[in-house]
């Protein structure tokens, strides 16, 4: 089949690679630095799903209509990017790869011929240089859309991406994405500080900081009426248990993602965005969470706080000394 990936970053990777050695037919956009590494030397996948040298095809936009489309651009840049590529794949049934609740919703408007759906990936990868690739932890994708049963197309998509990655056909694929935001709570602080997830979550009052960003997002879904999709072990029960237990007893949450991170250091999408010189997408994870509460007539001061001590840190440079982060909690009252 012939495969289109919009954004060849850490997931446009990791796809790209997987999908050209289970004998696809891919083309990667790409642009830059990221663009010119890729026609030279192909994309070296390595980490969890073993090592892989694929040679996809690159330009800035696809050349060729595609029988589907991986949409895996940073939530900012994705309205660009799919305008970019309406001419050639508008029609053609659409992953969205993203963080965030918005993109499929974005995707259907600006593609109204298209069949969208959407992807969540637990895939970690780390994507530091040009047209190279680390997966630190290898998982299944969750494929949906809406709020019912997965339809038959979800279903199909799902197994034949199956072929070169595990995806699973996922309901509720709404309150997933839920889920998934609560997952996301995890970069911002390693952002912040400059430091691996890991590390992070094993410093004790830099994980009370994560767990109250995480119960506030759970907190903000109950208001809105989410009933949360399970992910990864993660599900409407036990979200809600969380949501109410104090923060010494909710940072084992976080505490086992660590564990089930392993070794290998987790920069999370957000840190390396910093570390690319490029913006992060935390207005579409912590700032997501924001204007949910907004919406429903809440506040959400611990992923406010931490939205703006990222947008800091894009503007300095520099990662913020960890006391920055720990007073959030004083200052929230959280």
């Amino acid at each position: 089949m012939r495969i289109g990936i919009i954004g060849a970053g850490a997931l446009g990777g990791t796809f790209a690679a997987l999908l050209t050695r289970a004998g696809h037919d891919v083309e990667v956009t790409a642009r830059g630095a990221g663009l010119e590494a890729i026609r030279a030397g192909g994309i070296r996948l390595t980490g969890g799903y073993g090592e892989v040298h694929a040679r996809p095809a690159a330009a800035e936009r696809l050349s060729a209509r595609p029988d589907l489309v991986l949409v895996c651009t940073k939530a900012q840049d994705a309205a660009a990017a799919i305008t970019a590529n309406a001419d050639a794949i508008d029609g053609v049934p659409v992953v969205v790869v993203q963080n965030g609740l918005d993109g499929v919703a974005a995707a259907e408007r600006l593609l109204p011929a298209s069949s969208c759906m959407g992807m969540l990936s637990i895939i970690a990868a780390n994507y530091t240089e040009p047209g190279s690739v680390r997966v630190t932890t290898a998982a299944a994708s969750y494929l949906g859309r809406g709020d019912g049963e997965p339809d038959g197309e979800v279903r199909r998509v799902a197994a034949l991406l199956s072929g070169a990655v595990p995806v699973v056909a996922v309901a509720n694929f709404r309150g997933a994405q839920w889920t998934k935001l609560v997952v996301n709570m995890l970069n911002a602080v390693p952002a912040i500080v400059g430091r691996s997830v890991q590390d992070v979550l094993g410093d004790r009052a830099l994980r009370r900081v994560v767990t109250a960003s995480m119960r506030e997002c759970v907190r903000v879904g109950i208001a809105g009426g989410i009933r949360f999709g399970a992910l990864q072990g993660l599900g409407d029960r036990r979200l809600r248990l969380f949501a109410r237990l104090p923060l010494a007893i909710g940072q084992v949450l976080p505490w086992l993602m660590r564990v089930r991170m392993g070794r290998v250091p987790n920069l999370g999408s957000t840190q390396q965005s910093l570390r690319r010189g490029q913006p992060t997408e935390v207005d579409f994870l912590n700032g997501a969470v924001v204007r949910a509460a907004d919406a429903a007539g809440l506040a959400a001061p611990v992923n406010r706080a931490l939205t703006a001590l990222v947008h800091e840190v894009e503007s300095a440079g520099t990662p913020l000394p960890a006391d920055r982060v720990s007073a959030v909690l004083a200052h929230t009252g959280a």
